[in-house]
């Protein structure tokens, strides 16, 4: 394996079914809070970066019959009593290798927490594959070399199937240490027999007409880019400077009375029962509130863009079976595979192709056709990517411009 092979160098029905609901506790973990979870673990040099050439590393590797994947909850498909999951069973049948599935990741900064000090004692975590959100934790993780650079060779699938949408995303340039699982999209929703109007900016958030009945997220990375996104800024090129116009915003917004709350994942019912009529939104939500007879709310792609997070798969450092690991990277990225673990999990799909399959071979149109699971060009044109923070001070300097305006 030469070094340029390692990554880094170089109708409404099908809307809504696109609108799944997040995996639980997900969109429960404020990323603005994390510093708590932090505190303990403030960046300084690792004890586990031991390895300074990859290449040997990865040849020195022998292929094993074994795999520990550590993934969220509900985030991959079930049949049976919940415990049966076809994908796998087709990857060990295509492989012989034997996969230990466990859901322990239950939101970020507590699983970061978790893994961090036993990766600092240059200690194997126990899993061969971890899925991370485009986070600070995934951006720390990379920064303190607790990450393996994959080996581009045996994944020949992700440059083949991977949607443009997740090649070398900023948060780690030229895929060296992530490829994506699964992606989803933060907007607006509303209840248009509330606001008398349809929505269809970031301003309406700011519309006195709605002044008690706004609801903002008090996760402060989703409040912060709504304010940027409204200001015409790309979070993912902001500065500093931005920031604080950002929160200039959000402040008059606040001092106004527009915002009846900076909430968690308990906005939706809010919306339901009418306490706020618009309010930023998670589209998984929007689609269980209006499958459970709450046929009223709608959810809506800003005119300015709407923001996108990545879910990723990586290997840390220690990982056992690095082999394995790889082996499932490269099953994942294909047609087949993607595309039975997409019509049950219904996020947006990182294999474009796997579209062709739930529509002919699964035969599931609905999943198939939603713009949420499989965006058009055009659509993933509006998309913007939160702003990939370069080191610990940066993550402290948002925190500190944002966490007032949700906590005072």
């Amino acid at each position: 394996m030469s070094e340029d092979e390692l990554p880094g160098n170089s109708s409404q029905q099908a809307f809504l079914r696109g609108l799944t609901q997040p995996r639980l506790t997900r969109q429960n973990f404020l990323r603005g809070a994390a510093g708590t979870a932090l505190a303990a673990l403030t960046p300084q040099i690792s004890r586990a970066a031991t390895v300074t050439d990859w290449n040997a590393w990865w040849a020195a590797q022998k292929p094993s019959d074994q795999f520990v994947f550590a993934n969220w909850p509900y985030y991959i498909d079930v049949q049976g009593n919940g415990s049966d999951h076809p994908s796998i069973d087709a990857f060990t049948k295509q492989t012989g290798i034997k996969v230990k599935y466990m859901e322990v990741i239950q939101n970020n900064a507590p699983f970061y927490a978790q893994i961090a000090p036993v990766l600092k004692s240059g200690q194997p975590t126990g899993y061969d594959m971890i899925v991370m959100t485009n986070h600070w934790e995934l951006t720390e993780l990379i920064l303190q070399k607790w990450l393996v650079p994959l080996w581009k060779e045996k994944v020949p699938n992700f440059a083949k199937y991977a949607s443009p949408s997740v090649v070398s995303p900023a948060y780690d340039p030229g895929n060296k240490y992530t490829m994506a699982w699964q992606s989803g999209f933060t907007g607006i929703a509303y209840n248009p027999k509330l606001t008398k109007r349809e929505i269809t900016s970031f301003e309406d958030l700011w519309d006195p007409a709605f002044a008690g009945h706004v609801g903002m997220f008090n996760d402060n990375t989703e409040l912060g880019s709504a304010a940027l996104l409204k200001l015409g800024i790309d979070p993912a090129t902001s500065t500093p400077e931005d920031w604080h116009k950002a929160a200039a915003t959000l402040r008059d917004q606040k001092d106004k009375g527009l915002v009846r709350q900076y909430y968690d994942q308990s906005y939706i019912n809010a919306l339901q029962n009418g306490d706020i009529w618009i309010t930023q939104a998670w589209s998984g939500d929007i689609y269980q509130a209006n499958s459970k007879g709450y046929k009223d709310l709608k959810f809506v792609v800003p005119k300015e863009g709407i923001m996108m997070w990545h879910d990723n798969m990586a290997i840390p450092v220690g990982a056992k079976n690095p082999l394995s690991a790889l082996a499932w990277m490269n099953y994942y990225y294909t047609p087949e595979a993607a595309g039975i673990i997409e019509d049950y999990i219904n996020y947006i799909c990182p294999v474009p192709a796997a579209k062709d399959y739930i529509l002919n071979v699964i035969k599931d149109p609905a999943v198939a056709n939603s713009p949420l699971v499989f965006p058009s060009d055009t659509d993933l044109k509006k998309t913007h990517d939160f702003y990939a923070f370069k080191s610990y001070a940066e993550f402290q300097k948002w925190n500190s411009i944002f966490n007032p305006i949700i906590q005072a």
